[in-house]
């Protein structure tokens, strides 16, 4: 009997994603455990390995393909000893696909059919041109919330099918929003549309919504680095014959983790009406790679030697550009860290990386005029700013764990101990 392939879910948010390649064609035999494609998902180019055996009697969807929904059939597989030709014939036509239906369906809007010329076009805002005038497409429940918080739909952005506006899109937005700018063509200016990828749109999304729901407060500190870079040195020469090489980002990755093990209250994360409080320090690095940047966790952090941290980040960012990091290698975490000094960056604001309720933002080291010890001398000083979710973290709790990865840094015989 013919094998369906589906779509598989390669992450447990995964509802679509792209067939990059495929490795396989019609007439292939393929054992459990070759690979068979690769798939694109939000964060990474995963491999597709076959489960079962048999020959490949069907491609269904071409490589290239975006979009393509989580349980699709995408190819058909003949078991040993089958016809290759008639299990293609046999095989089920790829499902249509379904766009996922929230956990408590909104109540659907039925309109009798009208006769038109033809359908007006509709627009991403949820706003079709209707005899020269604009007429919102909304849910009943929709503009039911919108009418309660005071929001003009006109200025809300649709998400459900043809820009129709449903519940998700009205809860988030502002009493009195503006509707958004549209699109202008630069002049004469030459330019090139390139299509957002998967990846591009999930970063976009994340973090509009961050900014737009999480309150954040920031604070920073400046940091003396000389104690830390001369530690490092010294390290260095004693790890040289092992092969490790610290970074400095190494060495605030763990700094990062102490502080946050000392201070209990910023290892948290704000749950609706909930508080989850976390018994170890996992930290997400920002890694940019082709297209867009990931985050991939080094996982108790502040248990980890230095070196451990070391080898361990270095693997994880050759894979991440690779686009070869498995999803438990880069969903989760307690907080984040993102180091922009070797860019030259001085100090910067980073946005919190939802679900997490912090993130360090790290400016370049540079020698600058220093008060020590009552006397200004030139000391190597870096700039670091922290982001906190103020839903879960107090402004006090937050300056506490500044002023522990500071004394850290500044100190950091601790990160050895």
């Amino acid at each position: 009997m013919p094998i369906a392939i589906k779509m598989p879910a390669l992450s447990p948010t995964m509802e679509e994603g792209t067939l990059a390649r495929w490795l396989v064609k019609v007439g292939d035999k393929v054992r459990s455990g070759d690979i068979m494609a690769e798939i694109e998902t939000d964060k990474a180019t995963m491999e597709f390995e076959a489960v079962d055996e048999g020959t490949i009697a069907d491609i269904a969807v071409a490589e290239g393909t975006e979009g393509v929904k989580v349980g699709t059939v995408i190819a058909t597989l003949a078991e040993e000893g089958e016809d290759v030709a008639a299990a293609k014939v046999a095989a089920p036509a790829p499902a249509p696909a379904a766009r996922p239906e929230p956990a408590h369906a909104e109540p659907v809007e039925v309109r009798a059919p009208t006769p038109a010329p033809s359908a007006p076009p509709s627009t991403s805002s949820g706003r079709a041109d209707v005899g020269g005038g604009d007429r919102v497409i909304a849910s009943p429940l929709a503009k039911r919330i919108a009418a309660d918080k005071g929001i003009d739909l006109a200025g809300v952005t649709g998400s459900g099918p043809n820009g129709r506006i449903v519940k998700a899109d009205v809860e988030g937005a502002k009493p009195g929003a503006a509707a958004p700018a549209a699109a202008v063509p630069p002049g004469e200016t030459p330019y090139v549309e390139e299509k957002l990828s998967g990846m591009r749109k999930t970063i976009a999304r994340r973090l509009t919504e961050s900014k737009q729901q999480v309150p954040h407060i920031y604070l920073t500190v400046d940091v003396r680095l000389d104690a830390l870079l001369k530690l490092r040195t010294e390290l260095n020469e004693a790890l040289e014959a092992r092969g490790v090489k610290l970074s400095v980002n190494d060495m605030l990755i763990k700094a990062l983790a102490q502080a946050l093990l000392a201070v209990p209250n910023c290892n948290v994360q704000f749950a609706s009406d909930t508080l989850l409080r976390f018994g170890r320090a996992d930290i997400s690095v920002a890694v940019s790679i082709p297209g867009g940047l990931i985050t991939p966790i080094v996982a108790d952090a502040g248990n980890k030697s230095l070196s451990a941290i070391s080898t361990e980040m270095k693997d994880l960012a050759t894979r991440a550009r690779e686009g070869k990091l498995a999803p438990s290698e880069y969903q989760g975490g307690t907080a984040s860290l993102s180091n922009m000094g070797m860019y030259g960056i001085k100090q910067f604001e980073a946005i919190i990386n939802p679900p997490q309720a912090m993130i360090m933002a790290i400016g370049a080291g540079e020698k600058r005029p220093y008060v020590v010890d009552d006397a200004l001398q030139i000391a190597s000083v870096m700039s670091a700013t922290g982001s906190f979710d103020h839903r879960a973290i107090d402004g006090a709790d937050g300056a506490q764990l500044m002023q522990a990865f500071k004394a850290l840094c500044e100190k950091p015989l601790g990160l050895v101990a």
